[in-house]
């Protein structure tokens, strides 16, 4: 019977492995949450922060050894690890700290003698989680979800398959009643087919476009809510009057982190023509001081990519911009060791209609682009179906507005 099998990305050696839920122990998981629901959402909003706030504290007694689980699990630096778990925490006490006032209703001025918006819990909230940030994605809706009455269900990644069940430890641990918080080992096919339950009010998903389009189509067919985070594709615009150095230092942490597997990152760096040669020059300097090696060393800057499926996407993505003209000034690329590592690649001389520049790249790669002007790096910010994100690097704030973009 086919498992979840939790890789170790450094070593390639198996972690663990799980048996996928049965639909007998999944109806049993939704109707525990049915049940817990009713009182949790009934409690004052103080209680449900007093919760979330004995969660914080778990989280950052056992910040170390979390941290490890997830290095082990999909790579990450143990240093990126262990701020992971840190920013869960603070996630929890900042919505603890704040989630009565986010729920005051509000007044609306209308013709009517009292009108206001009330904000009522939901009910279950199923959240499709990806790897990548395998504790922070899952707070980031779950601590919201939680502290405004709803109670949770989580099908994580089958990359990270321990962070999933840790978490669910992490709430238990804090006293939060059973059934309030569940982490679900199912896959794909189930977690659809979970959406059209009437039990699931909602759904939160992050992870790909095709992944996603699966999801809305499922959701809007039962009329259910749902929350979408998306691919990324984000323009990093250099102008002429930038702190070079800066915006290269900036670059490289925000291109590089997690091992440049985060959908938030620069991915595409649009640099005016005028100080391009000092850009990219200071930027791949810099570049080469980062380390590339163990996660669990407290040195290394970059640790493995979370699969060898990931290499070989970005290898194709490099390859076709080098055979359409593009130049590597650093070649890195997939390492003859044992593990998933990649050695970061810098490429110059691309054009818009390479794969580097129109698709997500999701690893150690920067494409670095040149334009004339503010203008036309506007316009090559904005050629493209990815949002989430971007940054105008300038000393002058009112090109730093830079209006009309979309990005």
């Amino acid at each position: 019977m086919k498992k979840i099998v939790s890789i170790n990305p450094a070593t390639e050696e198996i972690n663990r492995e799980f048996d996928f839920y049965t639909e007998d122990r999944i109806n049993e998981s939704v109707e525990k949450a049915k049940a817990a629901s009713s009182d949790w959402r009934s409690l004052d909003v103080s209680d449900r922060a007093e919760y979330l706030r004995n969660a914080a504290k778990v989280l950052r007694r056992r910040k170390k050894e979390l941290g490890e689980i997830i290095t082990l699990e999909m790579g990450k630096t143990i240093r990126e690890s262990i701020q992971e778990i840190e920013k869960c925490a603070q996630t929890l006490e900042y919505f603890a700290e704040n989630a009565g006032r986010f729920l005051e209703p509000e007044i609306v001025e209308t013709d009517a003698k009292k009108a206001y918006i009330s904000f009522q819990p939901r009910g279950i909230v199923l959240g499709i989680m990806p790897w990548n940030y395998p504790f922070w994605q899952v707070i980031r809706f779950g601590a919201p979800a939680l502290a405004g009455g709803n109670v949770v269900i989580l099908k994580h990644s089958s990359y990270v398959p321990i962070c999933a069940l840790e978490l669910e430890k992490v709430f238990l641990e804090a006293g939060l009643p059973e059934g309030v918080y569940q982490s679900l080992l199912i896959d794909a096919s189930t977690a659809l087919l979970l959406i059209s339950r009437d039990e699931i009010s909602t759904v939160s998903f992050t992870g790909s476009l095709s992944a996603g389009q699966k999801v809305a189509e499922v959701a809007g067919r039962n009329m259910k809510k749902a929350i979408l985070e998306l691919g990324g594709s984000d323009p990093f615009i250099v102008l002429p009057d930038a702190d070079i150095e800066k915006a290269a230092r900036v670059g490289i942490g925000s291109r590089f982190l997690n091992a440049g597997q985060s959908c938030i990152a620069a991915k595409r760096f649009i640099v005016a023509n005028s100080i391009s040669e000092e850009f990219t020059s200071k930027f791949a300097e810099f570049t080469k001081e980062l380390k590339v090696g163990d996660p669990m060393d407290a040195d290394t800057d970059l640790g493995p990519l979370v699969r060898r499926q990931q290499i070989e996407s970005l290898s194709e993505q490099v390859n076709e911009a080098l055979s359409r003209g593009a130049r590597a000034i650093l070649e890195g690329g997939s390492l003859k060791r044992k593990g998933f590592f990649y050695s970061p690649v810098i490429l110059i001389g691309v054009t818009k209609d390479m794969r580097v520049l129109k698709e997500e790249t999701f690893g150690p790669v920067a494409a670095i682009l040149t334009v004339k002007d503010e203008a036309e790096a506007i316009t090559a910010a904005n050629s493209t179906e990815f949002g989430l994100g971007a940054s105008i690097w300038s000393e002058g704030r009112g090109k730093g507005s830079c209006t009309g973009s979309r990005a």
